[in-house]
């Protein structure tokens, strides 16, 4: 079994077969630690581009564009707005396809123009075992999975990012906020911008770890179970409850079960 700076030296190694790259940067864990690697070997032959959309909030778009900046990285903002591709609203089992190969085509036509060998993201082991159809698409379009390659799994690349000085080492993991819908819940910007705010105010009350899905007019909230004790204080779930009342929720949860990634798969 390969140690874990064995499987580091394995990703710098392809990365650096690869010659020059594109990036897709959500500025999460995983795509943070790949853009940073890339630029440690390839240099100024690495962009990132990031997705600007209604699924995606703006805290990750300024941690995407503070983080390119303070490394010295060429970062580009697109606009792919999901809703407006045909079926995406109507929330069937396979979005996620249809939201990648539309922002990976565009991500392409960038590299191209630029003269780029290459498009690259960061999924990794972790996810080969959820059901990932959005991974169909980057299969279909040749997009390079560096991390998966060097067989990388979420764990590892928080150890190596707390290695190397990445802000993002113990950040919370992330999906676009259409994940948190039931498949066939019509997706709105409406409802996608109840979500975020209701995981913003989460977040602000220090939770780690949060998940707000949304079944009609109920917020089922997922949380760690080690933060149990303080979501149900009432000091705390009052005021919270409250405001996810006001966003227009008419039911406010809390999952027993706690978080789980991909709860949302359970319904397949």
């Amino acid at each position: 079994m390969n140690t874990l700076h064995e499987k580091k030296q394995r990703l710098e190694e392809y990365l650096r077969s690869l010659g020059s790259v594109v990036v897709a940067f959500s500025s999460g864990v995983d795509s943070t630690f790949l853009l940073k690697t890339a630029q440690n070997v390839l240099g100024d032959k690495v962009i990132a581009v990031t997705a600007r959309s209604c699924s995606f909030p703006a805290r990750e778009l300024e941690e995407a564009s503070a983080f390119c900046k303070n490394e010295g990285i060429e970062h580009i903002i697109v606009d792919s707005e999901e809703l407006s591709i045909e079926g995406f609203s109507q929330n069937p089992k396979n979005r996620c396809y249809l939201c990648k190969k539309e922002l990976f085509t565009k991500i392409g036509l960038i590299a191209a123009k630029r003269g780029f060998a290459h498009v690259a993201e960061g999924s990794n082991m972790d996810d080969n075992g959820d059901y990932r159809p959005g991974l169909t698409a980057v299969a279909e379009l040749g997009i390079k999975s560096p991390l998966r390659e060097a067989e990388l799994t979420k764990e590892e690349i928080r150890q190596l990012s707390r290695e190397m000085g990445l802000p993002t080492w113990d950040k919370q993991s992330f999906a676009c906020l259409s994940s948190r819908f039931v498949y066939g819940e019509i997706i709105t910007e409406e409802k996608l911008s109840m979500v975020d705010k209701a995981e913003q105010r989460l977040l602000d009350l220090g939770f780690h770890q949060v998940r707000v899905r949304i079944h009609g007019q109920i917020a089922r909230i997922e949380i760690d179970r080690s933060e149990f004790e303080k979501i149900t204080d009432p000091k705390v779930s009052e005021p919270l409850a409250a405001y996810l009342h006001e966003l227009g929720f008419l039911y406010v949860t809390l999952d027993l079960d706690g978080y789980k990634m991909g709860s949302m798969n359970k319904t397949l």
